[in-house]
């Protein structure tokens, strides 16, 4: 699969777009001066405390891509929810192949896009569809239907998966990005952030920057309190 990703190699504003800065989203300084994100032919990550632009300039980029904003692959053909304007602004930059398959997934909206699939007959093994499971056990389904070729658009997959399934689906996502995957993933854990060699894009009021894990405050952060935990809650729990 060398020499065939990335599929997508890197967004920015378009130059030529008629931007309003006084405008949402470009009122997020992320947005506002995000400059040019270079993908990772395998593993890009978005990072960033809530609101600071992860999930809004992950949406514009799957708009952008012909995926529907509430989640999916291309083929799902149904109402798109609203949306901000900033997939009319990108200029994206794609690899010379484009991927086989393409799919966004945004955890506030999976249970409709279960349903979708449900209805449609696309996700059914042993008989039982997305709904018949966990919504931790759905996902880790979606994802074992990923198939090799595909880029693919997660944001917070981590909402519906344990500690446990996390580790599990870097197991997934290593195994697709060797069968020629490229994904780009929003998220706050730590564990998926482990992956090895990942880009990943720290999201602030200062635009949009490379970091390495170890820097990131989910991994200081996290680490700071697992090792300290007894301190840090009477600290945070502390009527003083």
């Amino acid at each position: 699969m060398l020499g065939i990703k990335p599929y997508l190699r890197s967004v920015s504003i378009d130059p030529h777009a008629d931007v309003d800065l006084d405008a949402y989203p470009f009122t997020i300084a992320a947005v506002r001066d995000m400059g040019v994100l270079d993908m990772h032919p395998d593993v890009t990550f978005f990072v960033g405390e809530n609101g600071a632009g992860k999930s809004t300039v992950l949406e514009a980029i799957a708009v952008a891509l012909g995926l529907p904003a509430e989640g999916g692959p291309r083929s799902v053909h149904r109402s798109q929810q609203a949306v901000s304007p900033l997939h009319q602004h990108l200029k994206l930059s794609k690899g010379y192949r484009q991927a086989r398959h393409a799919y966004f997934l945004r955890a506030e909206s999976m249970f409709n896009v279960f349903s979708y699939m449900d209805e449609v007959g696309g996700s059914a093994r042993n008989g039982a569809g997305l709904h018949a499971r966990s919504h931790g056990e759905a996902f880790a389904e979606l994802l074992l239907n990923f198939r090799e070729g595909g880029l693919y658009l997660l944001d917070e997959p981590e909402a519906a998966l344990s500690p446990n399934r996390q580790l599990a689906a870097l197991r997934i996502i290593d195994g697709l990005v060797k069968d020629g995957a490229q994904f780009i993933i929003a998220t706050h854990s730590p564990i998926l952030l482990a992956y090895p060699n990942a880009r990943i894009l720290c999201f602030d009021n200062s635009g949009i920057a490379p970091v390495a894990y170890e820097d990131t405050e989910h991994y200081a952060t996290t680490r700071d309190f697992l090792n300290h935990y007894p301190r840090r809650l009477e600290q945070l729990l502390d009527d003083e």
